[in-house]
């Protein structure tokens, strides 16, 4: 299709002429010699070029160039104005024209016009284009973005130091927008990469990998997560980077571990249950022979071994019904340091057994509270009983000391503290030590211990606040109300509940 020229003269003869001279260069020419037939013209005109003679007897045409230029930013303009008013021209249209021409017209500088013409026409016409691909391209962008932000998993791009390069929303949200930092960090608050990790292994064979995680999120919560990696290449075919989605099923996993695990513990303690029983049996039958033959030594030693008995069946199963279902609590008023007495008696065994000097120190006369003192008792034994362990594992030093104290730090609340100089946490152990089945004592832990003792604070809606260091020790303080709660908790499955604030 030929380039369309408006020519602006008012001389007709002139533009006639002009006419043939562009027509046989393959442009269409439409003459204009009035504002009236330039704005008939340009009703369903837009002009590709336009020579004109700014200056027509009746009216100056430059406001209407002017404004032709700025609706049309493509049009390229050539000015032809006479001798007299050459520099005026200049003067008012300045940039919104190419070139001018004084009249009489030069062919040869008319040609090289025409043609610098057409070469700014033809490259408006391709930067259009580009810029509707870049429109384009700029939708497609926004989509993917949008699509990114909003899937119901958290994703992480990565590059090969597990740095993340990019994160959606949801991930920004319970992890924190800290692009640069190490996955590994914010995942999992560790100082080193993750064994096994799906990443790497994406890295080194360019394939999808699946793995089960626990995560833990910038508030402290637990996610149980199932994620997947794909490779991201260059043009090249380069794995340049690696994204990773994982989809939280802590909700699936609560409930399926809550089933599956009391089906295992069940049966793996069907056993100890049988032994104790016999072992109950055996001391019935010395009891009921000594009893028989008056026999007082029999009697004593049998009634000791009956009652042993009965307290191991008795926490054992304690253990399986709090942890098999909610239950309420046993509210009673309960003589704080009385309470305090009666679980340093049952612990201060265990630490002369393994050489850990117990000191207790109580404030006097802390009163009374309301609390279940069974569960209460058992949870601060617990705790208790970890501190004299993490001495006992600890090989670095020669003396070893756990620390049991009572005080009253808060108003209406009763606090103890327990504190040791033994092995110390990690920043991964001490954010998992309250999940169940979480044991860093190996084969000699079952997981129950503190995920009971945690629950049992939580249900008298107290707090609990840790301090440790690896190799240097631990700090606990248990905070719990000394009045009953007006509405008691109901705990199914418990959230850790730590608290980093200082001693």
């Amino acid at each position: 299709m030929a380039d369309e020229i408006l020519l602006i003269d008012r001389d007709k003869s002139h533009a006639d002429a002009l006419s043939i001279y562009l027509e046989r260069q393959q442009f269409e020419v439409f003459i204009a010699d009035s504002v009236e037939n330039i704005l008939i013209l340009l009703d369903n005109l837009i002009p590709d070029i336009i020579l004109a003679d700014p200056f027509l007897p009746e009216l100056r045409v430059i406001n209407l160039l002017k404004q032709i230029k700025n609706s049309n930013p493509s049009t390229q303009i050539i000015i032809t104005p006479d001798h007299d008013y050459y520099d005026q021209a200049i003067e008012e249209l300045q940039s919104d024209v190419l070139t001018y021409l004084q009249k009489p017209i030069n062919s040869h500088l008319l040609d090289l016009s025409l043609k610098q013409a057409r070469e700014w026409i033809s490259l408006n016409k391709k930067l259009d284009r580009y810029a509707g691909k870049l429109g384009d391209l700029h939708n497609a962008q926004n989509l993917y973005q949008q699509l990114f932000d909003e899937v119901p998993c958290y994703i992480s791009v990565q590059d090969r130091e597990f740095r993340l390069t990019a994160t959606n929303r949801m991930f920004k949200k319970d992890f924190g927008n800290e692009i640069g930092s190490y996955c590994y960090e914010i995942y999992k608050h560790r100082t080193s990469p993750c064994p096994d990790c799906p990443v790497d292994a994406t890295f080194e064979d360019g394939e999808s990998h699946q793995t089960e995680e626990i995560v833990t999120s910038k508030s402290g919560k637990h996610y149980n997560t199932l994620t997947w990696t794909a490779p991201i290449e260059d043009a090249t075919g380069k794995i340049t980077q690696v994204i990773e989605m994982s989809t939280n099923i802590t909700q699936i996993r609560q409930l399926q571990d809550h089933l599956t695990s009391l089906g295992l513990m069940l049966g793996s303690m069907s056993h100890g249950v049988k032994g104790m029983l016999t072992a109950l049996d055996g001391g019935i039958y010395q009891l009921e022979s000594g009893i028989a033959n008056k026999d007082d030594e029999r009697i004593t030693k049998a009634f000791d071994q009956v009652k042993h008995m009965t307290d191991k069946i008795k926490d054992m199963v304690l253990e399986i019904l709090y942890y098999a279902k909610s239950r309420a609590l046993k509210y009673q008023s309960v003589d704080v340091n009385q309470l305090a007495e009666s679980i340093k008696d049952t612990v201060e065994p265990i630490a002369k057994k393994n050489d850990i000097e117990l000191n207790m120190h109580i404030s006097p006369s802390m009163g009374k509270m309301d609390i279940d003192s069974n569960w209460v008792k058992a949870a601060l034994v617990n705790f208790i009983e970890n501190a004299v362990d993490a001495c006992t594992y600890d090989r670095s030093k020669k003396e070893h000391h756990v620390d049991f104290s009572v005080c009253e730090k808060r108003p209406d609340y009763v606090c103890f503290e327990i504190s040791d100089n033994g092995m110390g946490m990690d920043q991964e152990t001490k954010e998992k030590m309250f999940t169940l089945f979480f044991t860093s004592k190996g084969s000699h832990g079952t997981g129950l211990g503190l995920f009971i003792a945690h629950r049992v604070i939580t249900q008298h809606s107290g707090a609990i606040t840790v301090e440790s260091e690896l190799r240097e020790g631990s700090w606990f303080q248990i905070c719990l109300p000394r009045k009953r709660p007006e509405h008691p908790r109901v705990v199914d499955f418990p959230e850790m509940n730590l608290n980093n604030s200082g001693k």
